[in-house]
């Protein structure tokens, strides 16, 4: 049985948005590119030829990966509960500091530390996952055990 994803509604419009793109302007691009490719002669030594069926196939794939991904997803609203789930954000504090972190949990396909978005499938998001105000979790990291206390979940 196939794991479910979970996206956000930006999410599935930022994909819905790439698709488009891909399916016009990027097949239309690489379209060209091999008819001027084909131009040029000899196809067997033709390294743009080559280039833009190699263009042409990761686009394909991609276009394949976002059309599952949009099929396949549940997407979830952000929201408020008493429990840590997706679509939740939460605010916890590691032991030994005195700032607090907040983090949104998201799907894997939309985990970014950069946004402080965690993954409910990363070590701490499935430690936090199902989680209530006050709990304190734990989980192996490469320095060794790190201890968090949920302090908020909004």
């Amino acid at each position: 049985m196939d794991e479910i994803n979970y996206i956000t509604e930006e999410k599935k419009q930022a994909l819905q948005d790439e698709l488009k793109n891909l399916r016009t302007f990027k097949r239309k691009e690489i379209l060209e590119a091999l008819e001027s490719a084909k131009a040029l002669g000899d196809l067997s030594e033709n390294a743009e030829y080559h280039q833009a069926r190699e263009d042409q196939g990761k686009t394909e794939d991609r276009i394949n990966q976002i059309e599952y991904m949009l099929q396949s997803s549940v997407v979830v609203k952000k929201h408020q509960s008493s429990k840590v789930e997706i679509g939740t954000t939460v605010i916890i504090k590691k032991d030994g500091s005195k700032d607090n972190v907040t983090y949104s949990v998201v799907g894997a396909e939309e985990a970014d530390m950069m946004q402080n978005k965690i993954s409910n499938k990363s070590p701490l998001g499935e430690a936090l996952f199902g989680k209530k105000k006050g709990d304190v979790v734990s989980i192996n990291t490469p320095k060794g055990l790190a201890k968090y206390t949920l302090i908020d979940i909004q």
